[in-house]
């Protein structure tokens, strides 16, 4: 092995000992991110008794890719539009938890003493949750199918996105920008428009292209043009100042509304488990036993703070945002540890040189211990809420549940169009502003010295203005005409004549707006006086607005962008796969519906719903049946389940639990499938003392008595022939029979 180089070395140490480590902890029904981090420590320098890593910078590469792979997955299960249907309950939520939650990290770091970054970089650690570890717990205890869980992982998905923003928001901090809120905000107002932009132009090319080449893309090409994508948007990221995981995230989030996500997701996953193990084992290597026993004390304030903070102020939030106090408990009693996201964060600030050391063995051994405990946190929600329900008067817990009625409702019942009008005016004035921005900045950077460098000086800044204008045209008449022809415009306009010098005020505005837009680029490239560039900028607006080939343009590439982002959903409705229309109506009740998917290895495999009863059984209802692409609605009760199939059953918590737990027992041992035996097709001849001799095939008892079957009679060496029915075996007959190994030796002894 003389010569192997060390990288090589140390990815065989870290791959061998985390594939042993986390053997054990899956026999432990442990989350493996535990393993990793387990097996980490053991191969780290701070473990004197085992091999350690060599090169650890080498590791630390590996591992920023793990963070960058994460982060695309973590985008690939994302979705604006699923952000934006959840309404406004879950935001509130999300919003109180990481509230409360940095603010008790602040508060910890200043009891302690710990400098100001120290404190900042905790708080964002204590705010965040583990989608992972939460995830893994509700499917080891077999309450996926519970309507709490989906609470959960909505909330979880919104802290995901602010610590997205949290990390971009700490990097500015650590740079300087912590007493400069012109720098703070210009941060934040750059994350929006890079978010609005790379969104926008991804949204509107990723899926044309990936239709152009849909008949050139297998497998094994599509993961690679998803991970060229994913690491040149990291790329792209990092030259604006953003970090690459901030960029991976994004391209994540934009194919996740293609066709091809579920499909990209699956291909990239063990890429992603690959490097997202040497990311944890890498947090693991940090962990010093001595830094741990000298920060005991600071590490059970901590751990006691994630475990009291995320169950008293969960549950509040929970509560603002509409539920009971039962069903708040069991949501904030499931988010109380820190997973992956602190793991980045410490990473982050470690990198930029403004965290301490001590800090990282911290946060890695309170999330080894919350994480431990989290599946007791989850079972004990419902003893401690029947606890505190049976001490307090029925009149309090009453109180209590009526917090839920303040809740903001998502539905707007009040008839009033102004702001449904003002909402979608002030989104597209965004979205083709940042549009317009780009195009500008494009234009007036590389555009202005690509054109003075092949045209003549005097008509190059001329004919630059005119390219950008009319490159931004389509972008500016949709600022200024988009919604004037709403319905919600229409009425306002009819209803009411005091409404239309607000309604004219809102297109003067977006009319003002594209003027100053066009103003900027005449002022930046032409040398004439203010009156006359802005006699140009309204008489272009005025051309641009009442173009027909513009309004053309406008309309033909808006639809293209709102097919592409439309077609993940067109598709699954192609494939059956659209979720029923009445399921977000079930989740106001008891009753929900919920999706369970039959095992392959299933006992229930062949049985009709009417076979199965389940609505005897176990009280559920099967709404559909996905089966591939094929999907069954309000099946009948002669129709047969089969492995793979998923299956939309309605009833409440405890009816589906059942349910699911009966489909995950009632299956084929593992030891019947080690005992089957192997199947062989082998060759016989005829002879004078064969029992076959004289018997044709249907008296001869090959299938009923030996459990073989007669493939064919061989005629030459490279043919068979079918034997029929009636045809009796005479000697010499060569016979080419099919059975498992067992009973071809007892036919072979026989025959």
């Amino acid at each position: 092995m003389h010569g192997i180089p060390s990288l090589i070395q140390d990815l065989a140490l870290i791959l061998i000992t985390a594939g042993i480590v986390t053997l054990v902890f899956k026999k432990l029904r442990q989350p493996l991110v535990l393993g990793y981090i387990m097996a980490g420590f053991l191969v780290s320098p701070n473990f004197k008794f085992t091999m350690s890593v060599v090169d650890n910078a080498n590791i630390k590469v590996w591992a920023d890719i793990g963070v960058m792979f994460l982060l695309f997955a973590l985008g690939l299960d994302f979705s604006f539009k699923k952000i934006l249907k959840m309404g406004i309950a879950p935001v509130i939520a999300a919003l109180t938890i990481i509230f409360s939650m940095m603010t008790i990290g602040v508060l910890i770091g200043e009891a302690f003493g710990w400098s100001s970054m120290n404190g900042l970089f905790l708080a964002g650690m204590l705010a965040m949750s583990s989608t992972t570890i939460i995830y893994k717990a509700f499917d080891d205890l077999g309450l996926r199918q519970q309507q709490f869980s989906s609470l959960v992982m909505s909330v979880l998905i919104l802290e995901d996105v602010l610590a997205i923003v949290m990390m971009v928001v700490l990097t500015t901090i650590a740079k300087g920008g912590a007493g400069d809120g012109e720098q703070m905000l210009s941060s934040l107002l750059s994350i929006v428009f890079f978010l609005v932009l790379w969104f926008i132009v991804g949204l509107f090319f990723i899926p044309i292209f990936l239709r152009k080449v849909r008949s050139l893309i297998n497998d094994e090409v599509l993961l690679i043009v998803a991970l060229a994508l994913c690491c040149g948007m990291a790329v792209c990221a990092s030259l604006v100042g953003f970090s690459s995981a901030f960029g991976s995230f994004v391209m994540g989030s934009i194919l996740a509304e293609t066709i091809e996500a579920k499909k990209i997701e699956k291909l990239v996953e063990p890429v992603k488990n690959l490097f997202g193990a040497i990311f944890f084992v890498s947090v693991g290597m940090l962990v010093d036993i001595q830094v741990v026993a000298a920060q005991w004390f600071p590490i059970l304030v901590v751990t006691l703070a994630i475990l009291f903070g995320q169950s008293i102020f969960g549950t509040f939030g929970f509560m603002l945002s509409g539920q009971t106090l039962k069903t708040a408990m069991r949501c904030s009693f499931s988010m109380a540890q820190i997973g992956e996201f602190a793991f980045i964060i410490a990473t982050l600030g470690l990198s930029l040189g403004v965290v301490e050391d001590f800090l990282y063995p911290v946060v890695v051994t309170v999330s080894v211990i919350t994480t431990f405990l989290t599946p007791y946190m989850i079972r004990g929600a419902v003893p401690i809420y029947n606890g505190i329900e049976s001490h307090l008067p029925k009149v309090w817990i009453s109180r209590i549940n009526k917090i839920s009625d303040i809740a903001p409702s998502n539905v707007d019942r009040s008839g009033n169009n102004w702001k449904p009008l003002l909402t979608q005016m002030a989104v597209n004035t965004l979205i083709y502003s940042v549009l317009t921005i780009a195009v500008m900045s494009i234009m007036l950077t590389i555009g202005e010295d690509f054109m003075a460098s092949i045209i003549p000086e005097g008509f190059a800044n001329p004919l630059c203005a005119l390219l950008t204008v009319l490159l931004a045209a389509p972008f500016l008449r949709a600022m200024v005409m988009k919604k004037n022809k709403s319905e919600e415009f229409k009425a306002l306009w009819t209803g009411s004549r005091h409404n239309r010098a607000p309604l004219v005020f809102t297109i003067i505005a977006r009319g003002v707006l594209a003027i100053m837009y066009i103003f900027y680029i005449c002022n930046h490239l032409l040398d004439y006086s203010d009156s006359i560039i802005i006699c140009i900028a309204i008489a272009a607006i005025s051309g641009i607005v009442y173009s027909r080939s513009m309004k053309n343009s406008s309309i033909r590439m808006e639809r293209l962008f709102i097919q592409n982002l439309r077609s993940k959903d067109m598709a699954a409705r192609a494939a059956g796969k659209k979720r029923p229309l009445f399921e977000g109506r079930l989740l106001d009740r008891d009753i929900h519906i919920a999706e369970v998917e039959v095992p392959q290895d299933t006992l229930w495999a062949g049985k009709t719903l009417a076979e199965l009863n389940l609505a005897q059984h176990f009280g559920v209802h099967v709404s559909s049946i996905q089966r591939g692409r094929q999907h069954i609605h309000i099946p009948s009760g002669g129709d047969m389940l089969f492995p793979g199939d998923k299956l939309h059953a309605i009833g409440t918590d405890d009816q589906l639990t059942k349910l699911n737990a009966a489909l995950q027992q009632e299956q084929f041992s593992d030891e019947m499938e080690l005992d089957q035996p192997e199947m062989r097709l082998r060759r016989f001849a005829i002879g004078n003392n064969s029992i076959l001799l004289g018997k044709s095939l249907v008296t001869s008892g090959l299938r009923d008595k030996y459990n073989c079957m007669l493939v064919g009679m061989e005629e030459d060496q490279e043919s068979l022939s079918a034997v029929t029915p009636t045809y009796k075996f005479e000697v010499g007959d060569i016979l080419w029979i099919v059975g498992d190994d067992v009973d071809i030796r007892r036919l072979a002894e026989i025959i």
